[in-house]
């Protein structure tokens, strides 16, 4: 189902009375809020069940409304917006005083950036100002692809639902702070870094650059309800045949090419081979295995160049800080 005109005008009255609006991205679902309105901001906050102090991002219309959110525009940011936007890239600049603290954690900076969807961007030129959002999901789960996600995990907690079908790239934006004389991206996303480069002339800096607080970054992020344990590629098999045994309900992500014969576990997906396939459904295959009884994830990490960056780091955050090989009886 693809939301309609007068879908997305009562989503637009919805976000200025106050209320909250699920809206389709090319990347995830977004739970949106007035980015001016402080009480809506908190409210997106309550729901999801976030920390006050991580910061949301701004998403506008256009890149030519961006000197109307931040304190200055510098010229990698008009080279960057111009090169991605619309498209999966946030950029972080100083806060202009349309934002309020809420929006930002607190930060003097503030994430921005154009959403790549036609629903996305109607509503966006409907209401006429900015919208705060975060992934529409509860904090620190799975991030939602499809409207029906959004409804299973927030129900009631949101005002407006606006169905634009299932996301396109299927994992977050990337973003870069731009605030320094050298570019440092702070979350691997749907753009890569290679495609960075090739615009700013030199490769962005890693994350550990920037002191910039951003979304996506808790130590457990975009986790199943499963346990996600992560295992050289040639020892998925076995380790899913080994958990099996030991008691547990088994979900494997696993690259097609190393399975000659069936594979010994409650779900098994055979991972496309395409990074751009397989970030699009990544978050669905982690819903399935919860929606399966899964108690436990076995997966390899992909080769981390291109999208492949932004998968592992997806699968790095599911899994967590807890310890990656150590498979034990299920509990009775």
């Amino acid at each position: 189902m693809t939301a309609t005109k007068d879908d997305i005008e009562k989503a637009a009255g919805v976000l200025r009375a106050g209320g909250l609006v699920a809206l389709p991205t090319e990347t995830v679902y977004g739970l949106g809020a007035n980015a001016e309105d402080p009480a809506a901001v908190g409210r997106i906050f309550e729901v999801k069940g976030r920390p006050p102090s991580h910061p949301l991002i701004v998403h506008i219309a256009s890149a030519a409304e961006l000197g109307d959110w931040v304190e200055e525009v510098p010229q990698t940011a008009r080279v960057l917006a111009e090169a991605f936007w619309p498209g999966p890239l946030t950029l972080v600049l100083r806060r202009g005083r349309r934002v309020p603290l809420e929006a930002t954690g607190g930060l003097e900076t503030v994430a921005v950036r154009v959403p790549d969807h036609p629903v996305a961007l109607a509503l966006l030129s409907a209401f006429g100002g900015g919208i705060t959002a975060p992934s529409a999901n509860r904090f620190g789960s799975v991030s939602p692809t499809t409207a029906d996600h959004v409804r299973t995990e927030l129900g009631d907690g949101v005002d407006f639902v606006l169905d634009g079908g299932s996301c396109q790239v299927g994992v977050e934006s990337t973003i870069i702070d731009v605030t320094a004389d050298v570019a440092s991206v702070l979350r691997p996303g749907g753009v890569t870094a290679e495609d960075l480069e090739a615009v700013l002339g030199y490769p962005p800096a890693a994350p550990s650059a920037s002191p910039v607080r951003v979304p996506g970054q808790h130590p457990s992020h975009y986790a199943p309800r499963a346990r996600v344990v992560l295992v050289e590629p040639e020892k998925v098999v076995p380790e899913a045949a080994l958990a099996q045994e030991l008691g547990h309900q088994v979900g494997v992500l696993v690259p097609a090419a190393l399975t000659d014969g069936p594979v010994k576990a409650h779900t098994v997906v055979a991972v496309p081979a395409s990074f751009a396939a397989y970030a699009r459904e990544l978050y669905g295959y982690l819903r399935a295995f919860d929606e399966r009884g899964c108690d436990l994830i076995i997966a390899s990490l992909p080769v981390e160049e291109g999208l492949g960056v932004a998968i592992a780091n997806r699968l790095r955050r599911a899994a967590g800080p807890r310890p990656s090989a150590n498979l034990t009886a299920p509990r009775a």
